[in-house]
């Protein structure tokens, strides 16, 4: 399935035109590596999306074309969100 697909069905990003566009900003990775929105999603794989200054990483537990609400958090693990690295700033 296509990345831009996986994060709309599962709810991670609300709607595909906005997951494409965060892909081409290069605001999405996948294994620690920027992805287009049309990369193959599979289990197994760690993506991580910036959202402003936050940063949520999952991995992929399960790939489906359709999902209910209630079972869309299923589709992946959340393996923590935290503040994004700004380059050049310190604490």
């Amino acid at each position: 399935m296509r990345l831009d697909k996986y994060l709309k069905v599962s709810r991670l990003i609300k709607r595909r035109t906005v997951a494409n566009e965060a892909c081409d900003a290069g605001r999405v990775l996948v294994n620690d590596k920027p992805a287009k929105a049309s990369y193959d999603v599979k289990a197994g794989d760690v993506i991580s999306i910036r959202f402003g200054s936050r940063e949520t990483k999952v991995e992929v537990l399960t790939v489906k074309e359709t999902v209910r609400k209630e079972e869309a958090a299923d589709m992946y693990k959340d393996l923590g969100s935290s503040p994004a690295a700004v380059s050049g700033q310190s604490l």
